[in-house]
């Protein structure tokens, strides 16, 4: 393990012999790239699980029985199974899984020894990493962003420690933070496979094999450990009608347009629904979902930091139980909705879009979500189409364990929308109105593509109504 007083003045000057260099310029076939990428995270995952199964049958009291009734061929598959799980040559240091098999595991983190699983998993999150740096260079170039790497290759968490937080203290948390999210999900899983932190392997296999976590990657809390303090029943109650606050709203019915509502709107526990004659002369109704209120982790709006993180991993949440009742409020059964959410709205949105008390009851036909982390969400009607607009420097959307350029690809009905933020700067890359700003002025083809789908909900609006959502 490594200590404070290991760790030298200066960070290491070799560059480990497959870290990416600085120099390349020879152009990479990317499709290529991504595609081995992902097979090499698939094997990783399948190697591990290998390695799961003859522990469980090294393990399992039936085997000790069977030598006892016949002790050389009893001995000799003993043997066996104990060379499969220990051999450098062959599947590494290997036991994991059951009470042993985590024992053993955790004997190997704290003695860093290495199994062939983790050392594919490790070199598929450098390809990773190199494949995003085709378009993040800062990545590979020489920098903050390249030392750290190479600190946490070298297995020196404390080393890059230190190099983070010099790197905070020349160009603040904000540039920091945002010169790694575009690859902060590999980032984080690669520190987490190789750090001596037994908790948080769990989540970074989950960021390896591509699949829904259950906790984060740097400690390795679990979401199930904060929404034991979100349970709130979620209560929805309409606001009067606040005639300069509606003269305000920007009704051209584009999505940048509901995004500036949306920055309108605020962070402090309200949501929109406007009932909207369609050009097709068909009634539908178009639902706004504000982000996480600043404030205290926890406060009297489902919008809070504890929903925020317990809606990454579940879908009923008090966010989402607020938000159906207003819905129950306000739109008729049956009657078509689309919902378009920012950051925590955008996850509630997908949520909702999940449950089958909301999905049974009303039509969703659209689901924007802006700046969230909804990778591993999925609609329960299939013919709700999905929109994801990701700034890549946004460090929100890749909480979930997905990054913005991540090889394993989301539906093939679902539109992804990502580009990079000029400023790199985070959190105000987060922001609603900065995400309206990209859409315009980086990506306005995309803009106009989001805007087609959302045709027949750019009509008159009938009426709005603000509800105010609250936890209890």
């Amino acid at each position: 393990m490594t200590t404070e007083n290991d760790i030298p003045e200066q960070e290491p000057e070799a560059v480990p012999q497959d870290a990416p260099s600085p120099t390349e310029t020879a152009p990479l076939d990317t499709a290529s790239l991504a595609a081995l990428a992902r097979t090499l995270s698939e094997v990783a995952g399948a190697v591990r699980e290998a390695g799961r199964t003859v522990t469980a049958v090294a393990t399992d009291p039936a085997l000790l029985r069977s030598v006892g009734r016949s002790p050389r061929s009893g001995t000799r598959a003993v043997r066996a199974l104990a060379r499969t799980l220990l051999d450098p040559a062959g599947l590494g240091f290997a036991p994991d899984g059951g009470r042993v098999g985590r024992a053993a595991r955790l004997g190997a983190v704290l003695t860093s020894r290495r199994s062939l699983a983790l050392d594919m998993a490790v070199a598929a999150l450098k390809l990773r990493i190199r494949l995003c740096a085709v378009r993040h260079p800062e990545f590979v170039e020489e920098g903050p962003v390249r030392r750290l790497l190479i600190a946490i290759d070298a297995d020196r968490q404390l080393l890059a420690l230190r190099i983070l937080r010099q790197n905070v203290r020349a160009q603040g948390a904000q540039r920091a933070l945002a010169a790694l999210a575009p690859a902060l999900a590999e980032v984080m899983a690669w520190n987490a496979l190789v750090d001596e932190n037994p908790f948080n392997d769990e989540a970074a296999w989950c960021i390896v094999t591509g699949t829904r976590a259950d906790g984060d990657p740097l400690l390795g809390i679990r979401i199930g450990a904060w929404a034991r303090w979100d349970r709130g029943p979620g209560r929805a109650v309409a606001q009067p009608p606040d005639p300069e606050f509606l003269a305000g709203l920007d009704n051209d019915g584009g999505i940048t347009g509901h995004l500036r509502n949306l920055a309108a709107l605020g962070n402090d526990g309200r949501a929109l629904v406007q009932r909207i004659g369609g050009p097709d002369g068909i009634t539908r109704y178009l639902v706004l979902l504000p982000g996480m209120a600043f404030g205290l982790p926890r406060n009297p709006t489902p919008q809070d930091l504890v929903g925020a993180v317990t809606a990454v991993g579940r879908n009923d949440s008090p966010y989402t139980r607020a938000v159906r009742k207003a819905l129950a409020l306000t739109v008729p059964d049956g009657a078509e909705i689309a919902l378009v959410g920012h950051s925590q709205g955008g996850v509630t949105a997908m949520s909702l879009a999940e449950l089958p008390q909301v999905t049974e009851r009303w039509r969703l036909t659209h689901v924007v979500a802006v700046g969230a982390p909804i990778d591993f969400k999925r609609p329960r009607d299939p013919r709700t189409r999905v929109v994801s607009i990701v700034n890549e420097h946004d460090v929100v959307p890749g909480l979930e364990g997905r990054s913005p350029v991540s090889v394993f690809p989301l539906p093939a009905d679902w539109l992804e929308i990502t580009w990079a933020d000029p400023t790199h700067d985070f959190p105000q890359c987060h922001n609603v109105d900065v995400y309206a700003q990209g859409l315009d002025k980086v990506v306005p083809e995309a803009r106009d593509e989001v805007d087609d789908l959302l045709a027949p909900y750019r009509g008159r609006v009938e009426e709005t109504v603000v509800v105010r959502l609250h936890d209890r």
